[in-house]
């Protein structure tokens, strides 16, 4: 990982915004010609789903992702990175994850923001669980073959 970018990683219950975590990132810097964003939302599964709760091990999860942030720093020019993910109880329509890749040119910010969000889908270290509409709750949701496959193209 070059010494210059330190990802920037959070795990957090409250919600975040979106561009003042891209003004963050990019303020006063005249290197950054490219800025990826991939903002996750929370589904309303067919109008079923009241909430999905995500839960995971403090310390173990930001541990995690930040070193697959600096696995993703170190395989592309970046000239910065942010990754936010909620935690506890989100409703539909409201913020689950960002990823933020900032660099010189285009190519290197898609890319690692795709392999990030391929990684965080298939691998990072979270339960995700239902909560109906109807007052009861669903079970605990399981990883997607499809996302195992995506992320399985970055070996």
């Amino acid at each position: 990982m070059s010494a210059a970018v330190v990802p920037v990683v959070r795990i957090q219950a409250g919600d975040f915004d979106v561009a003042a975590e891209i003004a963050s990132l990019t303020r006063g810097r005249a290197d950054i010609g490219a800025v990826v964003t991939f903002s996750g939302l929370c589904r309303d599964e067919a109008g079923r789903l009241s909430a999905l709760e995500l839960e995971h091990y403090p310390g173990m999860a930001e541990a995690e992702i930040a070193r697959i942030a600096g696995e993703a720093a170190e395989r592309w020019p970046l000239q910065g990175l942010t990754v936010i993910h909620r935690h506890g109880k989100v409703r539909p329509g409201e913020n689950i994850v960002l990823v933020v890749a900032a660099s010189a040119h285009r190519q290197a910010a898609f890319e690692a923001a795709n392999f990030l969000m391929d990684y965080l889908k298939s691998r990072a270290p979270f339960w995700k669980k239902e909560h109906h509409g109807d007052g009861s709750q669903g079970g605990w949701v399981d990883a997607k073959e499809s996302d195992d496959k995506a992320a399985s193209r970055w070996k």
